[in-house]
C-alpha cells in the first residue's frame, strides 16, 4: 500500500499511476472517432455545382449506373461511376475510403470546391459512411436511390442462412446492424451537404421500402410524383422518370420538393 512507502517513493508511485491514466485516456481518444457536428462543418454553397460521383450498390456493379452517368454527361455534367473494392460485398468502410479517394481526385482534376454524390442502394450507405468520416465539407448534394438507411429484412434473411449467403456488407445491412445503428445515432444528415432520398413503394429488395427515409433529407417517394409508377429496386437508376428526378435534384440551388404536378414534365424529359 502507498501509505507504507517513504514520501519520495509514494510521490514516484503516484506520478507513475497518473502517467498510466493519461496514456489510457489518450489511447481511448485515438480509438474513438468523433462525429461531425454543426460547429465542425459549414454549409456547402448550393448554387455552384461540381462533378458528380455515382456509387454502386451491393455487388459493386458499375453497369447499373452507366445509363444515369451517360444522361448526366448529356446534360453537361462531369459524371463518373466509382468502382468499389472487390465485388462490393466486403466491409463498406473500405468502400467509403475508396469513395473518399475518388472525391479527392475529382476535385483535383476539375478544380471544383465540392461534389455531388448519387448513392444507389448500399452505395448510399457507403456515401453516408464517407460523410461521417470527414467528407461532409466536400459534398454539396447527396442523392440516395433506394438506400436501406435503416437496414433491410432481405439481409436479415440472408444472415439467418450464414456467411456464404450473407457476407460482410450484407451483415452490415441487417435491420439490427451495429454499423447502421452507429451511423443513425444522433443526426442522420450531418451538416455540410443537403440530402435527398428517392425510393419506390414497389421495392422488394429494400424492405420495408420506408427504410429509405432519412431524417433531415428531402423525402421523395417516386409514387408521390407519378402515382402509377411501378419501378422496382433494380430499375431505379435506369428508369427515365427517376433519372429526371435525379437531374432535377442535382441542379444548382436547394433540393426541389417534387410533387404530382411535376409528373407529366418529368415523364416527358
Amino acid at each position: 500500500m502507498l501509505s507504507g512507502l517513504a514520501p519520495a517513493r509514494r510521490r514516484l508511485a503516484l506520478g507513475l499511476a497518473a502517467l498510466v491514466v493519461v496514456a489510457a485516456l489518450a489511447l481511448t481518444a485515438a480509438l474513438v472517432v468523433p462525429r461531425l457536428t454543426a460547429g465542425d462543418v459549414a454549409a456547402v454553397p448550393q448554387e455552384t455545382v461540381g462533378p458528380v460521383l455515382l456509387v454502386p450498390g451491393y455487388g459493386g456493379s458499375t453497369a447499373s449506373l452507366q445509363t444515369l452517368a451517360d444522361r448526366l454527361r448529356a446534360e453537361g455534367r462531369d459524371a463518373e461511376v466509382v468502382e468499389v473494392p472487390g465485388d462490393g460485398t466486403g466491409d463498406m468502410n473500405a468502400s467509403a475510403d475508396v469513395l473518399g479517394e475518388a472525391v479527392d481526385a475529382a476535385l483535383a482534376r476539375t478544380g471544383a470546391t465540392s461534389v455531388d454524390v448519387v448513392g444507389y442502394s448500399a452505395g448510399g450507405v457507403i456515401t453516408r459512411l464517407w460523410l461521417a468520416d470527414g467528407g461532409a465539407d466536400q459534398a454539396r448534394r447527396v442523392v440516395l436511390l433506394g438506400t436501406p438507411n435503416h437496414g433491410t429484412r432481405l439481409a436479415d434473411l440472408g444472415q439467418d442462412v450464414g456467411p456464404s449467403v450473407c457476407p460482410e456488407a450484407c451483415q452490415q445491412l441487417t435491420t439490427d446492424s451495429a454499423l447502421l445503428a452507429e451511423l443513425n445515432a444522433g443526426d442522420e444528415t450531418p451538416p455540410g451537404p443537403t440530402y435527398v432520398s428517392i425510393w419506390t413503394t414497389a421495392d422488394t429488395t429494400v424492405t420495408p421500402p420506408e427504410t429509405a427515409r432519412l431524417d433531415g433529407a428531402l423525402d421523395l417517394q417516386v409514387q408521390s410524383v407519378c402515382a402509377d409508377s411501378r419501378v422496382e429496386h433494380g430499375q431505379l437508376p435506369r428508369d427515365p422518370l427517376v433519372q429526371a428526378m435525379v437531374l432535377a435534384e442535382l441542379a444548382p440551388g436547394p433540393p426541389v420538393p417534387l410533387t404530382a404536378a411535376d409528373c407529366a414534365r418529368l415523364s416527358a424529359a
